[in-house]
């Protein structure tokens, strides 16, 4: 009896099938190489959206402590430490829980609630052991002032003066969140930050220095790697931005103002007509304008005089 693959119609449905299965390994290979960079591209954006959300914002960051308070993670997922100067420097504050703080989430009012304070300057240091650039997050809340020039002072890093007279009130009002943003880096033993540069030793000094008005503070705050774009903002507040509005249309008039003057000043020597030397005051040496009014007194006093004596 002659086996199947004699047959000649069992033959040409081998090669069928044969031809049939190259064919579909030619086609899947493809297949298979476009689903994994179809799968590679949506995991890498899936990736960027997590981080732009704040999922790899705490990675990021390398020290946080929230001042005169307990720990607590916020919405970014930032681990803030218990205050590590409890017990050791300046005073403790709650005195905001009662209040709402304006442009914070709910869940993260307490970073601007608690606050740290002393009557003289003090400070935290943060371990920075590797090279690269930083931001150091300052929170700030006035919860206790009603008016500006009642808190005032400024923050140091290293012994450069990175916050010049904070007035937390003159810069957002009362019970409002306010943060400060101090980039800086470090390289080759350097630190760099507002354009001065210094040596760094491994430890970063964040100091709040006294000043004439009240004394120094700090909510919280937090340092991390990387750069402006990657810091959380804080959320809207029309009246602020309302008046940073205006504000940056008084900068832009008055810069318009001095670039006009610039130009006309400029312009001015090429079509001003020259006249000759000024006309000379004629009053300058001329002492008749002093004694007018005593000309005028006598010419009163003499008729008056004239008519007393008749009466």
């Amino acid at each position: 009896m002659p086996s199947l693959t004699q047959l000649p119609w069992a033959n040409s449905r081998v090669s069928a099938c044969t031809k049939l299965c190259m064919a579909m390994r030619r086609v899947t290979v493809p297949l298979v190489a476009e689903l994994v960079v179809v799968v590679v591209v949506v995991v890498s954006l899936l990736a960027e959206h997590c981080w732009a959300d704040g999922g790899g914002l705490a990675e990021r960051v390398i020290w946080a402590v929230n001042a005169g308070g307990e720990a607590h993670t916020d919405m970014h997922g930032i681990h803030f430490k218990k205050d590590p100067l409890e017990g050791k420097l300046g005073k403790a504050s709650d005195y905001g829980v009662r209040l709402p703080i304006l442009r914070s989430s709910p869940e993260d009012q307490i970073l601007y609630q608690t606050e740290r304070y002393n009557e003289d300057t003090f400070g935290y240091e943060v371990p920075i052991r590797e090279e690269g650039d930083y931001i150091l997050v300052l929170k700030y809340a006035e919860v206790y002032f009603a008016q500006s020039q009642q808190k005032v002072f400024d923050v140091r890093l290293n012994d450069h003066v990175v916050v010049k007279d904070l007035d937390i009130f003159e810069r957002v009002g009362h019970s409002t969140a306010h943060d400060e943003i101090v980039p800086f880096s470090i390289r080759r033993g350097k630190l760099s930050v507002q354009g001065e540069v210094s040596t760094f030793n491994g430890k970063l000094t964040v100091e709040f220095v006294k000043g004439y008005y009240d004394n120094p503070k700090v909510c919280a705050l937090y340092v991390m790697k990387g750069t402006l774009d990657d810091v959380p903002k804080l959320q809207p507040h029309p009246g602020l931005e309302k008046r940073e509005e205006l504000e940056e249309e008084e900068e832009e008039e008055s810069e318009a103002g001095e670039e006009g003057g610039k130009k006309s000043t400029s312009t001015a020597p090429k079509y001003r007509v020259q006249s000759g030397p000024r006309t000379p005051n004629p009053y300058a040496a001329d002492n008749s304008s002093l004694m007018f009014p005593i000309l005028v007194a006598f010419g009163v006093f003499i008729p008056t005089l004239f008519c007393l004596c008749r009466l």
